[in-house]
């Protein structure tokens, strides 16, 4: 869950798995941290709905344990 100040600045990132509030310094979050925002599809119970959580590192970890498929991991050629 992120919150933001009036000016647009993020204020505020707090795991919704865990509930852990992460670093944001400056508006800038300072430490990892999985984002994700989805519309469902129409064929779907959730149809139109639009669903957005951040999890923690942990959190993300952990529900990536429970996938009975692992997740595609690619490495970076060049990190920039």
């Amino acid at each position: 869950m992120r919150k933001y100040k009036s000016n647009g600045d993020l204020e505020t990132v707090i795991c919704n798995g865990c509930g852990k509030k992460l670093v944001v310094e400056n508006g800038i979050l300072r430490e990892g941290a999985f984002r994700t925002e989805y519309t469902w599809d129409f064929f779907s119970e959730k149809d139109g709905e639009l669903h957005r959580f951040d999890l923690c590192e942990e959190c993300y970890d952990r529900l990536l344990g429970e996938f009975c498929i692992p997740v595609e991991v690619e490495e970076p050629v060049e990190f920039i």
